[in-house]
């Protein structure tokens, strides 16, 4: 019991920049002490002590402002960052290292009995307000957006956002990342935050508008290429885009140099 306690307490300063020592953590982190009544109640349950778990399961919830359902299942160095709002339902099932925020719900969508809560994979982070519904998955080291209302499977390594969630982010390659700054420059146009780690549908949008210019260009050089054999010469440099709009300028070159500030 005591090793998990410590464990838990390492992964509050892993993830919470405002913990200061481990007394601290100890005795004013809501979110751990919420943890800590649901591995007794949880215990309870599965002795079918059922009104006794129930019973301390509301009691944590009086103290906490987290209400924890004894049947959930919950995994190692589970963190629940401030607390308030929080409610897990009975068949919600959480892996390890996941962390959520305050006023996330992970609930269900049926009255039916059986599975009818979230399942969480390790390493997943819910933000603030959102509402994890039925019984889905969520895959490994997905993230969930702020306020967002999750209804379906999240691949793992995913970001969603919105009401209902959508897809805004997802893992691509560093090659790809590379050939689409360089489709934005040679285009002389500095696309707003194409990198993948962005969670904004706009500029992946984007990004997959920059490779499908990559294919077209592609394709046309290779045409350049058959006519010249011909006898043609139709291969000029791809002209710049000329843009009138100043303060698109602006912002565009504003968002060039805060990256490079973030880079360094």
């Amino acid at each position: 019991m005591f090793k998990r306690i410590r464990e838990d307490i390492r992964s509050v300063f892993a993830r919470d920049p405002a913990a200061r020592n481990s007394f601290e953590v100890l005795t004013t982190y809501p979110g751990l002490h919420a943890i800590w009544w649901h591995r007794m109640a949880h215990k309870l349950w599965g002795w079918r002590f059922y009104w006794l778990a129930r019973f301390i399961s509301t009691l944590a919830r009086w103290l906490t402002g987290v209400e924890i359902h004894p049947g959930a299942r919950i995994g190692r160095r589970f963190f629940i960052d401030h607390g308030m709002g929080v409610v897990i339902g009975e068949t919600a099932e959480i892996g390890d290292d996941v962390t959520i925020y305050h006023g996330v719900t992970l609930g269900g969508t049926s009255w039916n009995q059986g599975k009818r809560h979230p399942t969480l994979a390790d390493g997943v982070v819910i933000g603030a307000g959102a509402k994890v519904l039925g019984p889905i998955t969520i895959g490994k080291n997905a993230r969930i957006g702020s306020n967002a209302v999750v209804v379906k499977d999240v691949p793992a390594e995913n970001t969603v956002v919105g009401i209902p969630a959508r897809v805004a982010g997802s893992p691509v390659n560093a090659e790809v990342t590379r050939r689409r700054e360089q489709m934005a420059k040679q285009y002389g146009f500095d696309a707003y935050a194409i990198s993948a780690d962005n969670p904004d549908p706009v500029a992946t949008a984007i990004g997959r508008m920059l490779d499908h210019v990559h294919v077209l260009d592609q394709k046309v050089s290779d045409l350049c290429c058959a006519v010249n054999k011909l006898g043609g010469n139709v291969c000029e440099e791809i002209p710049q885009v000329q843009l009138d709009d100043e303060d698109f300028i602006d912002a565009e070159k504003a968002a060039a140099e805060q990256r490079k500030r973030e880079q360094h």
